[in-house]
C-alpha cells in the first residue's frame, strides 16, 4: 500500500501530537517540517526523526508530501491553506478552521477548487464519553432534547499568554475563551445537539487586563429542533474544569465530561452508564489514521473543512451578539460563500 507522506507547517506545541500521530500509522510518513525559526525546525526534526527541514513553507511543498499539518496560530491557517491547496496538497488543520468567514470559505473554496482534502482537528468527538451520548440522543434513549449545555471552565496562565506574542491578541487568536479554548465544546455542542439557529451572549474580559479578547462569556442558543441550549466558557476559572456537556431530554439526562459520565439516568429505559475505557491518545491519531483513509479511499475526512466552519459560526455569531447586544439569527449572519474572490484578511 501507497505510503501517505505528511509534512507539517508550524514546530509549536501542537507540532508534536501530529507527529506521534503520524509515526504511529504504518501507512503514514512524517517527511517534512516547516518552520520560520530554524533553529526551533531543526530540533523538532531532530526529536521526531525527519529527513527533511525548511525555513521556507514553499520550498517545502515543492517536496513529494500528500498531506500538510497546520500547526500555526489560527488567524494564519487560510494563507498556508490557499497555497498548499493550489500546490496539489491534502490538508490538515488545526483548530479553529481559521478565525473569519472569508478565510475559512477562501479555504474551503480553493481545497475544492483543486480537488483536494481539507480536514480539521476536532479530536474529543473521537473520545468515547461524547460518542456514546450523542448515539444515545440519537437512538431516542432519553426521549427528544429539550436542552443541552456546554461548561467550558479552563485556566491560563501568564506563562501560556507569554508563550506566543499572538495569544490573546484579535488578530492572530481571533478571540479567547470560546475561540481559542472553548471552541473544542462548541463543536461538540453543535455535533451532538445539531443545527443552531440564534444566539444570545455577553462576553467581557474580567480578570485578565493583559489580553484584547475575553476570558468570559455566556450565550443561549436556539436549536432548529427547538430545543435550547448554553454555552459557559472562561479561562480564568481556577481550578480548570474538565469540558462537560449536559443533555437534557423529556425522559432523561446524560451529562459526560471528557474522563467520566457523571449523569446517565432515563424515565423510560433501563439505561445503563457505559463502563467506557479511556483511550490511551488525546484523538490525534484518530484524526490522522482517518486522513489517511480519507486520501487513500478518496472520500471526505472525518470533519471536513465545512463541518469544522460550524463551530466558528456558531462563535463569531456569540462575539456579534455580544458586541451589538442583539440576538444574532446565523441563516442571516454569514452563509457561506462559494465564489470569494478577495484576498486572506489579516
Amino acid at each position: 500500500m501507497k505510503q501517505v507522506r505528511f509534512g507539517i507547517i508550524g514546530a509549536g506545541i501542537l507540532a508534536p501530537l501530529h507527529a506521534k500521530a503520524i509515526q504511529e500509522n504504518p501507512t503514514a510518513e512524517l517527511a517534512a517540517v516547516a518552520d520560520i525559526d530554524k533553529e526551533k525546525a531543526e530540533k523538532f526534526a531532530h526529536d521526531y526523526n525527519i529527513n527533511k527541514v525548511f525555513t521556507d513553507y514553499e520550498a517545502m511543498l515543492l517536496e513529494p508530501i500528500d498531506v500538510v499539518c497546520l500547526c500555526v496560530p489560527s488567524g494564519m491557517h487560510a494563507r498556508f491553506a490557499v497555497k498548499c491547496a493550489e500546490m496539489g496538497k491534502h490538508i490538515l488543520s488545526e483548530k479553529p478552521l481559521d478565525i473569519t468567514f472569508r478565510n475559512m470559505d477562501l479555504m474551503i473554496n480553493a481545497c475544492k477548487q483543486a480537488g483536494v482534502k481539507l480536514g480539521s482537528v476536532f479530536q474529543r468527538r473521537t473520545l468515547p464519553h461524547f460518542l456514546e451520548a450523542k448515539n444515545n440522543l440519537d437512538s431516542g434513549a432519553i426521549g427528544g432534547m429539550m436542552m443541552i449545555n456546554a461548561y467550558l471552565k479552563y485556566y491560563r496562565s501568564d506563562e501560556y499568554y507569554a508563550s506566543a506574542g499572538w495569544r490573546g491578541k484579535w488578530e492572530l487568536d481571533g478571540g479567547g475563551a470560546l475561540m481559542n479554548q472553548g471552541v473544542h465544546g462548541i463543536d461538540l455542542l453543535q455535533w451532538i445537539g445539531g443545527e443552531v439557529v440564534s444566539v444570545k451572549a455577553y462576553t467581557g474580559t474580567l480578570t485578565r487586563k493583559d489580553i484584547e479578547v475575553e476570558d468570559t462569556a455566556a450565550a443561549i442558543l436556539k436549536f432548529k429542533n427547538g430545543a435550547i441550549g448554553t454555552i459557559q466558557g472562561a479561562t480564568s476559572v481556577y481550578p480548570e474544569q474538565e469540558t462537560s456537556i449536559e443533555i437534557n431530554g423529556d425522559e432523561g439526562t446524560l451529562k459526560v465530561t471528557d474522563s467520566k459520565v457523571e449523569i446517565w439516568e432515563s424515565m423510560t429505559n433501563q439505561l445503563a452508564a457505559p463502563q467506557l475505557p479511556l483511550p490511551d491518545h488525546d484523538g490525534h491519531a484518530i484524526i490522522i489514521n482517518d486522513m489517511v483513509e480519507a486520501i487513500i479511499n478518496d472520500r471526505e475526512p472525518m470533519i471536513s473543512g465545512m463541518e469544522a466552519r460550524k463551530s466558528v459560526e456558531i462563535i463569531l455569531a456569540v462575539y456579534e451578539s455580544a458586541r451589538t447586544g442583539n440576538e444574532v439569527i446565523l441563516s442571516e449572519f454569514h452563509p457561506f460563500e462559494s465564489h470569494r474572490d478577495k484576498g486572506v484578511s489579516s
